[in-house]
């Protein structure tokens, strides 16, 4: 392991002086690092629609810094011109995605500087929305931690994991979410055997799960999607640790297609299944996994993608969500920041958020 590797990198950073986003352009990973400085707000769009920058908490902090950086741009001498531009840059970044809650979160919480904040000039309301952004991004750092504490709680060390997608650093400012526990052990000597799914049709675990735990040293084995029942049968997994993009009330939990199937298997072999999310992804507006808008993604990411020439059929149909949900049911904890939900999670999320209303009034 040498001393500089993705780990070193900051996933999503703000370069105030450049009034530019800073990205690690995740779509070249694992064979090239490269960085993107994006200074106009269609790039930002686009780095987030082609996911360039993915990961729900690295979402709501590329917006939170791209709006920002649009309102830097404003030229207002009053406060409703501001606020009519501000909002449309707002609304812009927000038609990227439609799942993952993090990235409304955030814009919402920047928009509420701007309207809580009236009648203060326009200087000062851009000064305000660069430190909202910042505080953003460093809670982020603060929550994963938090996750990775009560993730830890949860393992010891040796223990096989399986995880499904990337919900590490490079979805996060740093540890991540579900990969958390185990950076943060390896932190503190532990080892673990982690299992990731390679995640079709975008790879995310075979190209950047794998590639941020092999280079933090973590015992990493890429197993194909399809594979997870053999290993869990082998008795080779204690535990499923995946993040999620939005949480419904209920507990039902959207994560990368492909977790449902993953969770319905831990279930089955008697394995506990955790999902790992800040506060931000748990919507309590939306009642049921149901009710969750899933994004269609182009066909073209499962038949041409990755590969030299097409390897299937032209003009033949097909279905590419972008997530699905893990029943409730299926849910053996859902860890936050503010501690581990468990079932009935109609009322332990409720718990969670007051803990979360407590902390804040202190």
């Amino acid at each position: 392991m040498s001393e500089k590797n993705i780990m070193s990198y900051e996933t999503v950073a703000l370069d105030d002086a450049a009034s530019a986003l800073v990205i690690i352009n995740q779509t070249k990973l694992p064979d090239e690092v490269e960085f993107l400085h994006l200074t106009e707000q269609k790039d930002i769009w686009k780095a987030i629609y082609l996911l360039q920058v993915r990961g729900a908490p690295a979402i709501g902090i590329a917006a939170a810094f791209g709006v920002y950086l649009a309102a830097k741009r404003i030229v207002a001498s009053d406060y409703e011109a501001f606020y009519e531009q501000f909002k449309a840059a707002r609304d812009y970044l927000d038609s990227s995605r439609p799942t993952a809650v993090n990235l409304s979160w955030a814009l919402n919480r920047m928009e509420q500087v701007v309207l809580a904040n009236r009648n203060q000039t326009v200087p000062e309301l851009k000064e305000l929305l660069h430190k909202e952004c910042v505080a953003i991004k460093e809670e982020d750092v603060w929550m994963c931690r938090q996750i990775g504490e009560y993730g830890l709680s949860l393992i010891k060390d040796g223990c096989g994991i399986l995880t499904h997608c990337n919900a590490g650093q490079l979805a996060t400012s740093k540890y991540g979410t579900a990969l958390a526990p185990i950076h943060l052990g390896r932190e503190r000597g532990m080892n673990f055997k982690v299992f990731t799914d390679e995640t079709r049709p975008l790879l995310q675990g075979a190209r950047l799960s794998a590639f941020e735990l092999f280079a933090d040293g973590v015992d990493t084995t890429v197993i194909c999607d399809n594979m997870a029942s053999q290993v869990m049968k082998n008795g080779w997994v204690q535990a499923v640790f995946v993040g999620c993009d939005r949480v419904a009330a209920n507990g039902d939990a959207c994560n990368k297609i492909g977790t449902s199937g993953v969770a319905i298997l831990a279930k089955y072999y008697g394995i506990p299944f955790y999902v790992c999310g800040p506060t931000s992804t748990i919507d309590m507006s939306i009642a049921r996994g149901e009710d969750i808008t899933i994004e269609q993604r182009p066909a073209e990411e499962v038949t041409e993608m990755w590969y030299k020439k097409r390897m299937a059929p032209a003009g033949v149909n097909v279905y590419n969500p972008a997530f699905d949900f893990a029943d409730h049911e299926l849910i053996t904890g859902i860890i936050t920041e503010y501690g581990i939900a468990r079932p009935p999670y109609t009322e332990s999320l409720k718990e969670v958020f007051r803990k979360k209303q407590e902390a804040q009034k202190k």
